[in-house]
């Protein structure tokens, strides 16, 4: 067991927030949080990751944790042989609920702590919750189940993943339950595919009059294209923010965009402004500027309408305006909308 100076040690958990990681951080294990870091090192490293969830306030955590993961014996296997995440499932109940289903499926109980045994891409093969240090309760030996898990992983890399396809298979039926609606990435991406090949070849934008800058359905399209890499969606995008900011839509001696143009063409702005509609095209103006270098992209952005937003004399922001005609033919007056 650890001795009162070997205590001093610390790990990577004595820079995390949560107080149950925190109970963890002289451990001699070399615990990871949960996090792109800890990823990428089971990753480059290729071993398995070992992840242990659990509370502040759950009793079997702490034992495990005294038996085995402040004994030095057990943690010198377990950094050999894994990457070890500590996870405490009151800050990430969704790291905690993901593992805990794969747990179920595996015919376990659950609860907690939950001991998971991942692949390097994090993918769930194998588990249990409570391992003693020493075989008991008819659970085997926590040294010797590392050791097995990992000899599994060298040896007979097949088994690993006729485990790990049936769990991700039977998590995607789960995560699909009859006679309920769920979104994914696929659904997400078919959308994305469907609602592209509305848009406007020519004009940009959704085909039809008025025409709508549409903000969060490019950013949808764009989103697609990060996720799938393919060019259709970034070149649909680039394509309509090209056309609205050569268009009447674009107010060239003001700046900013106005809400919609009555054409399909966006020549002819109808005479308002709102200051959400620009802050999202702020945004995708950026986006498509920092993968096409277009200039105009950055002019417009630049030049917008958030740049010239100014407060009123009472201490708020204007949220928008608008060009309304009142008596006289062609008399306009800009009201301020708060």
């Amino acid at each position: 067991m650890s001795s009162p100076q070997e205590s001093a040690h610390e790990n990577r958990l004595a820079q995390a927030t949560s107080p149950y990681l925190l109970q963890h951080k002289h451990n001699p294990v070399d615990w990871w949080t949960w996090g792109p870091e800890a990823l990428a090192e089971a990753k480059a490293t290729n071993r398995p990751i070992l992840l242990s969830v659990g509370y502040a306030a759950c009793h079997w955590c702490h034992v495990m944790a005294h038996e085995s993961f402040e004994d030095e014996g057990t943690a010198r296997v377990m950094n050999e042989l894994f990457v070890n995440i500590k996870v405490d499932r009151e800050e990430r109940p969704d790291i905690d609920q993901i593992y805990m289903n794969a747990l179920h499926l595996l015919g376990e109980q659950g609860g907690w702590p939950l001991t998971m045994f991942l692949t390097p891409q994090a993918e769930p093969v194998w588990g249990g919750t409570y391992f003693p240090k020493e075989s008991r309760f008819g659970r085997p030996a926590f040294v010797d189940v590392l050791r097995e898990v990992a000899r599994l992983f060298r040896e007979e890399p097949g088994r690993i993943e006729q485990n790990r396809a049936a769990l991700l298979a039977r998590l995607a039926d789960k995560a699909r339950p009859a006679g309920k609606v769920t979104i994914g990435l696929k659904e997400l991406d078919g959308a994305a595919m469907q609602i592209g090949n509305m848009f406007d070849r020519i004009n940009g934008g959704l085909r039809g009059a008025p025409k709508f800058p549409q903000p969060a359905i490019l950013e949808m399209l764009w989103r697609a294209g990060l996720r799938t890499n393919d060019v259709r969606f970034f070149e649909t995008v680039e394509h309509s923010l090209e056309r609205m900011c050569e268009g009447g839509i674009y107010d060239h001696l003001g700046g900013g965009f106005s809400r919609y143009s009555v054409d399909e063409r966006w020549l002819v702005p109808h005479f308002e402004k709102m200051l959400y509609d620009n802050a999202q095209l702020l945004e995708l103006l950026a986006l498509a500027f920092q993968r096409s270098g277009k200039a105009l992209f950055a002019r417009r952005a630049r030049n917008g309408c958030l740049a010239r937003t100014r407060n009123d004399h009472g201490g708020g922001r204007f949220l928008g305006f608008a060009r309304c005609g009142f008596g006289r033919r062609g008399r306009k007056i800009l009201r301020l909308v708060l």
